[in-house]
């Protein structure tokens, strides 16, 4: 190959550079002939100056040259410029460039004007010829880009994947990588820039690379030397004192994260402590309530069996008063039977969310506690609006609403309001379905309504509550069901409110006053 000539090494793109003896910076001038809007490429610095203008003229005519393209703002690549601009001698000369570049190239004092590719759509298009220009910032400069001409597959890559070598060759052989890698790794700046310029470049389907140092790259080394110039340590990491901080830092971060980690699955594990332990609660307040409900059943059924008893002894049972008696005897039985599915209904929830509406819920929670509520001697009102479905967990809102009307009754008695009265009303809010719970207790002091919800945190006495409910209450609706609790104060007292989205529309209405 005679190389004080130009090169073709793609339809109608030349190399037309020098070989300089005794000097690993080998640079690369190229030429995309293109008519009278032809294209050169990185033209070089003075040393390479005749030579590359002789080669251009051997192909078409300096004079022919539109556009000058420079990748960047070195000398080795730009500073031939201003005397080539005399020789194209063209008022619609253009220089292609970064706008980054502009305040630094100018000082070669060129004198033609601007192509920001920044400003261009990062691409150029002259008659059949488009070219493409893909952004590789800080590799090396701020403003450095690479061109793609997609008809050859060919990239003119500027510095990325040039080499040093003094026994240079044109096209790469096997051992190019190590050509390539002291160059990379004292000006890239750093491995994770030069990954990303690299990731950027090997998107795009290529046949040949033409950098404007070291040598050409053909196909069937471009996939191979990308995946090792990924891996290549370079600017920054190269420094020990940088790279043993790094290294430091990352050790740290690791240690952070598993301490993190650690401290979720802890966090974890105590708000499901604190879940059972509010159960438990609970749990203590449903048992009074059944032992309540099965106290009158459990009388009468011993009241009958003593009669039964007393009148087959005396021989005056009728076997119609022993069908009745037994009847009766049943349907309490049912009762209390009733009772229990409830209370296990109620703490053995299933996890999986459902469909469930509210108004459902809300009045078998009332079935459950109205024993609490008729022995406190508190009043109830329920006022429905609303006959909306939500998704979640049904036995869960189920739980809130009986801690929030513990809560209520509660306070209550331990202030002795007089006539003391628990008002429900569910309603619709946009696209969310809402149930107020107010009481007429005076309401919360406002130094502690900000802290309701906080674990352990009571106004009443020990022996009253564990002040779990309520911080349990707003992590189920909000945390497990999207939803919100909140409260405030009213002119009576206290106003609960849990929203939760609404999910289908049932075409109900119905507002309803139970008897209690």
């Amino acid at each position: 190959m005679d190389f004080t000539q130009a090169v073709e090494i793609a339809k109608h793109i030349y190399w037309i550079g020098m070989y300089l003896e005794n000097d690993p910076f080998q640079c690369h001038p190229y030429f995309i002939e293109n008519g009278d809007e032809s294209i050169l490429i990185d033209p070089g610095s003075m040393l390479e100056f005749e030579a590359v203008v002789r080669k251009v003229n051997t192909i078409s005519s300096m004079k022919n040259i539109k556009y000058i393209i420079l990748h960047h703002q070195d000398p080795d690549l730009a500073a031939a410029v201003p005397e080539m601009e005399k020789l194209i001698d063209r008022s619609d000369l253009l220089v292609i460039t970064h706008s980054r570049m502009v305040p630094l190239v100018k000082h070669y004092l060129i004198r033609s004007d601007y192509y920001e590719i920044d400003k261009h759509g990062h691409q150029l298009v002259s008659g059949d010829l488009h070219l493409q220009f893909v952004t590789t910032p800080y590799c090396h400069s701020p403003g450095a880009f690479v061109t793609y001409e997609p008809f050859t597959k060919t990239l003119f890559s500027g510095d990325i994947f040039g080499g040093i070598e003094e026994s240079w060759e044109f096209f790469a052989g096997k051992d190019y990588f190590e050509k390539a890698k002291p160059f990379h790794a004292e000006y890239m700046p750093s491995r994770d820039i030069f990954n990303y310029a690299l990731t950027k470049i090997e998107k795009l389907e290529l046949e040949m690379i033409a950098p404007q140092h070291g040598s050409i790259i053909q196909k069937e080394k471009i996939a191979g030397l990308i995946e090792k110039m990924k891996a290549l340590e370079c600017g920054l990491y190269i420094e020990k004192e940088y790279k043993d901080r790094l290294i430091h830092t990352i050790e740290e971060l690791k240690e952070k994260d598993l301490a993190l980690r650690a401290s979720m699955q802890e966090i974890k594990e105590k708000e499901e402590l604190l879940f059972q332990k509010a159960k438990m609660a609970d749990m203590g307040e449903m048992i009074a309530n059944i032992a309540h409900q099965w106290r009158q059943p459990l009388a009468l059924n011993n009241t009958l069996i003593s009669i039964l008893k007393e009148k087959n002894q005396q021989e005056a049972l009728r076997s119609t008063e022993l069908a009745e008696k037994l009847q009766e005897m049943e349907n309490n039985i049912q009762y209390m039977s009733k009772t229990i599915d409830d209370f296990m209904h109620f703490f053995h929830p299933k996890k999986e969310k459902n469909l469930f509406l509210i108004s459902e819920v809300v009045r078998h929670t009332l079935e459950i506690t109205d024993p609490m509520l008729k022995k406190a001697g508190v009043s109830l009102t329920f006022e429905i609006s609303s006959e909306e479905a939500v998704e979640g967990y049904m036995n869960e809102y189920m739980q809130v609403v009986i801690s929030i009307l513990h809560n209520a009754k509660d306070t209550l008695l331990h202030r002795k309001t007089k006539d003391p009265d628990i008002s429900l009303r569910l309603y619709e809010n946009g696209k969310d379905v809402v149930l107020d719970i107010g009481d007429n207790a005076g309401g919360v002091q406002q130094e502690n309504i900000h802290r309701i919800f906080d674990p352990y945190f009571t106004t009443k006495h020990k022996s009253l509550g564990t002040g779990l409910g309520l911080y349990i209450s707003k992590m189920i609706i909000e945390k497990n069901m999207d939803g919100t609790l909140s409260i405030s104060n009213t002119q009576d007292g206290a106003l609960f409110r849990i929203t939760l989205p609404r999910q289908s529309k049932t075409g109900k209405t119905d507002a309803t006053q139970p008897d209690h």
